[in-house]
């Protein structure tokens, strides 16, 4: 799974590679950070449109795929939580365009790009679900090629608005691609969600709620605070130094990503349903060892590629983005024990620890924006990922106690 998943995540690299080589050639620092600001909103009316069900509904399928009656009361809930989750969100979207534009972009200009978006919502929130189908199976070949494919043709599009047409055409393109990996998911996926998710049989009572609602509380503190946070932050270097500081910031989360996408598929792929399944301490220890002395070797000796390359890193991909440099450090020994820690947090999302994950979640968002907003006034822009560092260090102190003391309990 790991080789399958690292070649699809090297295609990918190369693409997003040029592709954000291109962006900062054609919009600049401002543009990449307005589409920062678009990703983060994206992000915020993914959790919002599904009511933040997918990591539950990639628990209970793994746990239930061969209880048909299950998964019935599963998919049912689920398409309630959709219907109503992607209601609100495009009610608030569309009707609250223009302030939206304005908090976003400072400008209302904007405004018909949040009304589209509105429109775009409900094929999200559904696409979120369909996509938790294939994480909760494991069905680890089709998630690579649905993956791919879908990558693919969202990168062709925004390409081909980014150069034939201007800015606003690229954010069009930014939000058209979740509709794109949905018709890619359904092509590709449609017999094995036809033969798990029996669309006949769905009834509007949302009997398996309960069980979800904590997934729910869950997402809303882990992504939409988040993004909500990001947005701040950004907004906050825009108008303490410049939107061109925002989007040198924007660019080093965009190359954190990029390395970081491979663990994100893997958390939802295997760690997740595989800490379901263990509920002794020293069975989960067992694994999380295995899990740690398989990835953390990969990521560290590639996290120091990354560093001792960031010069030709740079000129590959942001050349005229000055200030970029320093950065690199404080964001890879960020995201090296970030990596530590959100393993060790799918035991949270595993056993449904809901208290244990929403106050690490309040804890680590406080934490950033506090300390990024204090240490950008003395170091600028780098002050944001050094408070990034400072969040996860403390993030993996708290995390280590509290997942090791809900084995110590059930001893």
């Amino acid at each position: 799974m790991t080789s399958l998943n690292a070649v699809v995540i090297g295609i990918r690299l190369v693409l997003s590679l040029v592709v954000q080589r291109l962006l900062a050639q054609f919009v600049g620092e401002t543009g990449i950070s307005k589409i920062g600001q678009l990703r983060n909103l994206i992000q915020i009316a993914t959790a919002t449109s599904s009511v933040g069900v997918f990591k539950g509904v990639v628990k209970y399928i793994a746990q239930y795929k061969e209880d048909e009656k299950q998964l019935q009361k599963l998919f049912s809930t689920s398409f309630v939580f959709i219907a109503v989750g992607s209601f609100i969100t495009t009610s608030v979207l569309f009707f609250s365009a223009s302030f939206i534009s304005d908090y976003l972009f400072a400008t209302t200009q904007y405004a018909y790009l949040i009304k589209l978006f509105a429109v775009i919502v409900p094929f999200i929130g559904i696409h979120s679900i369909f996509y938790a189908v294939i994480n909760g199976l494991s069905r680890y070949k089709k998630f690579a090629v649905i993956d791919l494919v879908g990558y693919l043709l969202s990168t062709a599009l925004t390409l081909y608005f980014l150069f034939h047409y201007n800015i606003d055409m690229v954010l069009i393109a930014v939000m058209l691609s979740p509709v794109i990996q949905l018709l890619v998911l359904i092509f590709l996926f449609f017999k094995t969600l036809k033969e798990y998710v029996q669309f006949s049989k769905l009834t509007w009572r949302p009997s398996f709620g309960k069980n979800l609602l904590s997934f729910s509380l869950m997402a809303f503190f882990s992504t939409v605070l988040l993004n909500y946070v990001e947005i701040g932050i950004r907004s906050m270097l825009v108008n303490k130094i410049s939107e061109a500081e925002a989007g040198i910031w924007t660019a080093m989360t965009n190359i954190s990503r990029n390395y970081m996408v491979f663990s994100a598929s893997l958390f939802s792929l295997y760690v997740l349903p595989k800490f379901s399944g263990i509920f002794s301490g020293i069975e989960f220890k067992k694994e999380l060892f295995s899990i740690y002395k398989t990835l953390l070797p990969i990521f560290g000796v590639g996290m120091l590629l990354i560093y001792f390359l960031r010069e030709y890193i740079i000129q590959l991909i942001y050349p005229d983005f000055d200030g970029l440099a320093p950065l690199f450090k404080w964001q890879l020994m960020g995201d090296f024990i970030k990596l530590m820690s959100v393993i060790l947090a799918n035991q949270f999302l595993a056993k449904k620890m809901v208290r244990s994950f929403i106050f690490t979640e309040i804890f680590s968002l406080a934490v950033f924006f506090g300390a990024a907003y204090y240490l950008s006034n003395i170091y600028g822009v780098e002050g944001v990922v050094m408070a990034n560092l400072i969040r996860y260090v403390l993030y993996f102190v708290l995390v280590v106690i509290l997942v090791f003391d809900y084995f110590k309990n059930r001893t």
